[in-house]
């Protein structure tokens, strides 16, 4: 605890021939560090306490008379001198930061707010992500008061600017501090910061000047979207206040799993099924697409499961964009698992005609004939 107003000027870091204002700023810088609502560390109240006292002291010419005569205890509270004059009634760091600034840092209670934005989850099936479509939307949300458009008054009525704040919704209080008079803002309690007064509420909205409503938009899904992509419809989300804009409405696509097609990137991929006379002798076999066009593709003789048929330009477009993917046909050689007895004769005759081990097979091939081996003898 200081023993001398030299003590109060080494708190404050100032010389002992500082002007008035120098003391001031040596103190705001030092409150700003050390006010408790800021500075949690052990003692940092005590501080505070230390140079709010040495400040009062040595910004008050009676005061520093009184500690000259009395010492500490002329101002701590035991001679008649309040060691927190000035700061009794703050709440807190907020209250300080005003007392230096001459006010709120806050907008204005009835200055026009933005209305909050809304999500809506759409589940649609991957032939509509391919090709495009336009979906309709359900859902609920604040509009602006149908009754009133907003006026929050009865149809014939229109709100009274508030008399106590004069329309403003603020009002203006002035307070004295260690730092002389400063003046706070803040909302007028009369109208609760909206600047006016409803005589007569709306019917309909019950004088809040928005209301509940279910809508059914329509929604343009972009042909080749994403699972998981985000579709932006401004100023279709909540209401705003006090005449501010409407927030807008994101609907997240989520694209359901297909029963034949599987999607990678643009690219369709289709596995196709055929059985071992298609894939030794080649055939033409028919393909669905995303389209309700089929597609014939030609499956050349030794076809081997893995095999893929390219569709150039028959997958997914790309979104702004007039590219397309491809279609991408995977073959799946198919063994079968049961013979009628004249099919077995037939592969028997097949069979003898390659021999165990036939010449001029390629390794690749030879897998195939295994397979047929295979399906002859039932394993």
């Amino acid at each position: 605890m200081t023993t001398s107003r030299q003590d109060y000027y080494d708190l404050l870091g100032v010389n002992r021939g500082a002007s008035d204002e120098d003391i001031k700023k040596a103190f705001r810088k030092l409150a700003m560090e050390y006010h408790p609502d800021r500075n949690k560390r052990e003692g940092a109240a005590e501080k505070f306490k230390e140079i709010n006292e040495a400040y009062q002291v040595l910004s008050d010419s009676q005061k520093r008379s009184v500690y000259d005569r009395y010492g500490h205890a002329g101002v701590s509270g035991n001679g008649g001198a309040r060691g927190f004059e000035g700061f009794e009634n703050f709440s807190g760091f907020g209250d300080i930061f005003d007392a230096f600034f001459g006010g709120t840092t806050g907008t204005r209670p009835n200055a026009p707010r933005r209305g909050a934005d809304l999500k809506y989850a759409l589940t649609i099936d991957l032939v509509d992500a391919a090709l495009g479509i336009e979906k309709e939307v359900k859902l609920e949300r604040t509009e602006v008061c149908g009754g009133c458009n907003g006026s929050r008054s009865a149809p014939g009525s229109s709100p009274n600017i508030c008399s106590n704040c004069g329309g403003t919704g603020q009002v203006r209080r002035a307070h004295e501090s260690v730092f002389g008079q400063f003046v706070q803002v803040v909302p007028c309690g009369v109208c609760r910061g909206e600047g006016q007064t409803i005589t007569d509420p709306c019917d309909t909205c019950r004088g809040i000047g928005r209301e509940r409503r279910s809508r059914t938009l329509e929604v343009a899904i972009p042909a080749g979207i994403e699972d998981g992509v985000q579709i932006r419809l401004r100023g279709e989300g909540e209401a705003g206040h006090n005449g501010g804009t409407p927030g807008d409405l994101y609907v997240l696509i989520r694209v359901r799993r297909h029963e034949t097609f599987r999607r990678e990137g643009n690219d369709i991929l289709y596995t196709l099924p055929v059985n071992m006379a298609q894939a030794a002798l080649g055939t033409k076999i028919t393909v669905p697409t995303l389209t309700d066009e089929d597609a014939e593709i030609v499956i050349p003789a030794g076809t081997q499961t893995g095999a893929v048929i390219q569709l150039r330009n028959m997958g997914i477009p790309y979104m702004r964009s007039s590219r397309r993917g491809d279609q991408r046909v995977t073959v799946d050689v198919q063994t079968p698992k049961k013979l009628s007895e004249e099919q077995r004769m037939l592969f028997e005759e097949l069979a003898k005609s390659f021999g165990d081990d036939p010449a001029g097979i390629s390794e690749q091939d030879k897998g195939f004939f295994n397979k047929l081996k295979d399906a002859i003898s039932g394993e």
